[in-house]
């Protein structure tokens, strides 16, 4: 999807349509694994704070800076560290991993090899989703091609580095990209793991210091050496899906304004359709109202107005909507999705779940909306990873910026949207 008034900045997608994805030599011919080879020429040390200069950082969890993730996990002690792709989209509408990992696998695969120079790790792992075959096919062909061409094994292209990678298929249920979380998938294990984060040190993937990256990152790292495209800008993939002319996949630099995606490269909304909110972050993101269009879609202004950068998708949910009904769909899902490990995620979710269930059907009571934010503000600090963490953003931001909707539904028993169709007053 490109637009003549605001051309996108493609670093992950920089291949994408462009190469034969199984044939590792349109990658190469296209400057790939150059970056791995200016890496080897350097210290890890070196490596470190190249990435720093780069400013790229953590796509959710807070921004974090990925060259201090980085150093810890040099750092830590141990003789083997482990390096991981979160390739399991739990958002059923992101398309981020799944197309990355389709048309450019191998961008993905040299960033892992420059994080494992970086960090002294020597295996590799791939974590995808069970069901997604054409996936796994296409990272056997590209693992397979990287081994032919001395790209994976021992002494890669005659350096010290060895590094060997595997795929495991995991849970269909993954709908969170919290690392704790998904290395307890990995491995089966009730313990919480340490991974190289900015979380306390515990103990990471068969208790080795491990790093975790999602698709988009490593597909960046691979970038980040070229000088034609990791300084350029600092981007961030999106699926923009919803009421707008043009859905599909972008990929803007950090701080572009929603008014800019939505209406200069979705093309806006059909038909002349008022914009009522946006959604970003997936089903555990925030609601914001149409107001907040010039709000520059980056960590810090995400967070002050109650939302996540979190799996990449951006909803934007039309005039005739009914937010009420929205943020019980998103919450009802991610209560589907909890691991129920934690007391908190599985009883805070199902509690807020039935509440807004409640609302929307008539039965709502006039202390609902102060015990859903008690209930949302004890997830919030008690949840034991990001979905539990993140869970109540709908609900919070629905109240927070359609406070006036959610008390109609209660006190009036009315939803204007008639979206609500058990409501008496429909």
């Amino acid at each position: 999807m490109e637009s003549e008034r605001f051309p996108q900045v493609k670093i992950a997608l920089r291949n994408c349509g462009q190469i034969d994805p199984e044939n590792i030599n349109h990658y190469i011919a296209r400057g790939g694994y150059d970056g791995l080879r200016k890496a080897l020429g350097m210290t890890a040390a070196e490596l470190i704070e190249e990435v720093g200069k780069s400013g790229l950082q953590e796509r959710s969890g807070g921004g974090f800076p990925l060259a201090e993730k980085w150093r810890r996990c040099l750092e830590a002690p141990g003789n083997e560290k482990i390096v991981v792709c979160n390739a399991a989209e739990g958002d059923p509408d992101s398309l981020i991993a799944s197309t990355l990992l389709k048309e450019d696998p191998h961008s993905v695969l040299e960033g892992m090899l420059i994080g494992a120079w970086a960090t002294g790790a020597t295996r590799g792992v791939i974590y995808v989703s069970a069901h997604d075959t054409f996936v796994v096919n296409r990272l056997g062909t590209a693992l397979s091609q990287a081994g032919i061409h001395g790209l994976l094994g021992d002494s890669i292209l005659d350096s010290n580095l060895n590094f060997r990678v595997e795929i495991r298929e995991g849970s269909e249920r993954l709908a969170c990209s919290d690392e704790t979380f998904l290395i307890n998938e990995m491995q089966g294990a009730p313990t919480m793991p340490f991974v190289c984060s900015p979380r306390p040190p515990l103990f990471g993937l068969e208790a080795k210091p491990t790093l975790v990256h999602q698709v988009e990152i490593w597909a960046q790292v691979s970038a980040i050496l070229d000088k034609d495209a990791g300084r350029r800008s600092v981007t961030k993939m999106f699926t923009i899906f919803g009421a707008v002319t043009q859905p599909g996949l972008i990929e803007v630099p950090l701080g572009t304004t929603f008014r800019e995606i939505i209406y200069d490269i979705a093309g806006g909304l059909p038909n002349g359709r008022a914009l009522k909110a946006i959604q970003i972050g997936g089903p555990t993101g925030g609601y914001l109202p149409a107001s907040a269009l010039d709000l520059p879609v980056d960590e810090e202004h995400l967070s002050a107005a109650g939302a996540i950068m979190g799996s990449g998708s951006i909803l934007v949910v039309p005039g005739d909507a009914c937010i009420v009904d929205q943020a019980k769909c998103s919450l009802c899902f991610i209560q589907n999705e909890s691991c129920g490990k934690c007391t908190f995620c599985r009883e805070g979710t199902r509690q807020m779940a039935d509440i807004m269930t409640d609302i929307t059907e008539g039965r709502g009571e006039t202390n609902d909306i102060d015990l859903l934010l008690e209930l949302g503000e004890g997830l919030k600090v008690g949840a034991k990873c990001d979905l539990g963490r993140t869970a109540p953003n709908p609900v919070l931001t629905a109240i927070r910026y359609f406070r006036e909707e959610v008390e109609a539904h209660i006190k009036e028993r009315s939803c204007q949207a008639r979206a609500c169709s058990t409501l008496p007053l429909c």
